[in-house]
């Protein structure tokens, strides 16, 4: 470890797929170190959301806080943009009182938005929106899929053919101003970061025990009483559909499906499963892109040592 050349502060990014014991492990380096957790995970804004969400219990709440959780009804919008300002306005306030921010989390774009800025993008526009919903119904996503590829293969062969969302937005842009969406992000301009900052990676030696974990964790939220949860939700906010960002979250898009009909009971589960295991690809994809980051097997008997020994001694290097 080296000491920083820089004169910013130091920031700690505390990143892993789903299931690889991130929270734990945060509230333990709460406890010996001198740092305040700030949440990086586009699901747990959400309030109501908790047992899909995996979100810390009131008990490890009170222990060890953490910002940016409960701060947005399910109704609401939250977005990349959202999350730099509030994490940029906290971080800088934990620096002024003498402490360290960590930044735990599995939602990637979140970091990446954090520490590299956001491009000029258009706002939202209703009604392409409306007409893009309207194309996707007569001809399915994967078929929008293929019409952005025509037009902006990089972007595309990064999305899912069923992710609606990223789709959709990529679409937009494109129609609103002419330019691909990774012409925009070729075209950003640089924003500087103001923290020196070490990434931790929590990547699982064995890729079956993350799975193992992933489907032990699922069959628990489902007798924990997700669908009960999602009934809840759609009772109290009937405005929340299928397309909600809210309800697109992995595991209660799944269960709105299942209380929808599209799939009965016995589907529900190994379905929830599946697109879980598929949101830790994406993460463990995103992880192995990064540079300068520190890789620790979030399976070793010893993780929670190791890390301690890594940002305490960053910690002690750069302030």
């Amino acid at each position: 470890m080296t000491v920083a050349t820089q004169k910013y502060p130091p920031a700690i990014f505390l990143m892993g797929p789903t299931a690889s014991g991130k929270t734990r492990l945060a509230v333990s380096l709460f406890q010996t170190l001198p740092v305040e957790l700030i949440s990086v995970d586009s699901a747990l804004v959400f309030k109501g959301m908790n047992i899909g969400t995996a979100k810390p219990d009131a008990n490890t709440l009170a222990i060890a806080p953490h910002h940016l959780i409960d701060i947005r009804l399910p109704t609401q919008p939250y977005s990349a943009a959202s999350f730099r300002a509030d994490a940029l306005r906290l971080m800088a306030d934990i620096t002024s009182r003498g402490k360290v921010p960590l930044l735990v989390g599995g939602t990637m774009l979140y970091f990446k938005t954090l520490e590299s800025g956001l491009s000029e993008l258009p706002e939202a526009d209703q009604a392409i929106r409306a007409t893009l919903d309207a194309e996707a119904a007569a001809v399915g996503w994967p078929a929008m899929h293929a019409k952005l590829a025509k037009v902006d293969p990089e972007t595309a062969i990064r999305l899912r053919p069923n992710d609606m969302q990223r789709i959709q937005r990529a679409l937009e842009v494109y129609r609103l101003t002419g330019k691909t969406m990774s012409q925009h992000y070729a075209e950003q301009e640089s924003h500087a970061f103001p923290y020196h900052v070490l990434k931790v990676a929590l990547i699982p030696s064995d890729r079956k025990v993350l799975h193992e974990r992933i489907a032990l964790r699922f069959k628990q939220m489902l007798e924990m009483g997700l669908r009960e949860e999602v009934q809840a939700l759609m009772k109290l906010y009937p405005e929340l559909t299928i397309s909600s960002t809210a309800m697109r979250c992995v595991g209660y898009r799944q269960v709105l499906e299942y209380l929808q009909g599209d799939f009965g009971i016995d589907d529900l589960c190994d379905r929830g499963i599946f697109a879980t295991r598929q949101l830790a690809k994406r993460q463990l994809t995103w992880l192995r892109g990064m540079q300068d980051i520190q890789v620790i097997d979030c399976l070793a008997p010893d993780l929670d040592i190791q890390t301690f020994n890594i940002i305490n001694q960053y910690i002690k290097l750069n302030t």
